[in-house]
């Protein structure tokens, strides 16, 4: 955890990218931002540990070697408890505000009951984050400073890179806690989400789930993450825009108590890089150019 002042000084994000852009896959990070703002901490009810609970720990450091094979890497600065970007702009919650929020919220989605919303209610395990209710100009406000500036970056990063190799691919990187999920069933090591199938090429959810379990790891597709709004929203394989979301068991390279990394990080990093590295490889799909570029 970085305590900041607010975000006028720190940026809500940080691109990172190697000499080269070679590859057509941009990773993305958007739950590990570790900046929490001093006035946030003060009207929370939580402690410094249980706060990140819905922090993705580390996931940006096991992805930054990606950079070094031609890829692009996004990621948050800002926490998940304190704005959400893997939603829609205005999931919003009434009962959190002091006051009317405006009309074109969608404060029904079951994100939002289930205390999940762009400006969620709660961390992991039901813990509430607030001593009391924000004002609506408070929910607004991170909107339009962190929320709307990340999905900018990250549809100005797809569009250069189908400009110039004809389509790209978004691999938005995400963990789970170890344990039991809802269903009481252990968690696996990995989940991969294509959105039943409608986010990307069947090629390359298969080449992925085949290069990790060629590995060992136990993976499963689609349960019980199908993957979020990012996923859904700029996974159109159709017009050459693949997306898909991964979810790494945080107990596999963290200690989930102390939140600190365990003896299994440089491992579990060192897999990933060369999954990765058979996946840039092998990953072959190729679109029909558009009228632009068969003319030229």
């Amino acid at each position: 955890m970085i305590i900041s002042d607010n975000f006028d000084t720190v940026p809500g994000y940080k691109v990172m990218k190697g000499k080269n852009l070679t590859k057509p896959f941009l990773f993305n990070s958007p739950h590990s931002g570790q900046y929490y703002p001093q006035s946030f901490l003060e009207i929370s009810r939580l402690n410094d540990i249980t706060i990140r609970q819905s922090e993705d720990l580390f996931v940006d450091d096991l992805f930054n070697d990606m950079t070094e094979y031609g890829a692009l890497l996004l990621k948050a600065n800002f926490p998940r408890a304190y704005i959400d970007v893997n939603r829609e702009a205005y999931e919003l919650d009434p009962k959190m505000f002091k006051g009317t929020l405006p009309p074109y919220v969608n404060s029904h989605s079951i994100r939002v009951t289930g205390g999940l919303g762009t400006i969620a209610r709660q961390v992991s395990e039901k813990q509430e984050i607030y001593k009391s209710r924000l004002e609506v100009e408070e929910g607004l406000n991170r909107i339009e400073k962190l929320y709307k500036p990340y999905h900018a970056i990250l549809r100005k990063l797809l569009a250069e890179i189908h400009s110039l190799f004809g389509y790209c691919v978004l691999i938005d990187c995400h963990s789970m806690p170890s344990g039991m999920d809802r269903q009481n069933t252990k968690r696996p090591d990995f989940v991969i989400g294509d959105r039943y199938g409608t986010s990307c090429s069947e090629e390359l959810t298969e080449i992925i789930t085949n290069s990790l379990r060629s590995r060992g790891y136990k993976v499963t597709l689609n349960k019980p993450y199908a993957g979020g709004f990012i996923t859904e929203h700029y996974g159109k394989p159709e017009n050459g825009f693949h997306s898909l979301q991964i979810e790494i068991n945080r107990g596999l390279y963290a200690n989930e108590k102390n939140l600190l990394k365990n003896s299994q990080f440089d491992l579990i990093k060192s897999d990933i890089n060369l999954i990765f590295e058979h996946i840039f490889a092998n990953f072959k799909h190729r679109f029909k150019p558009t009228l632009s570029h068969a003319a030229e």
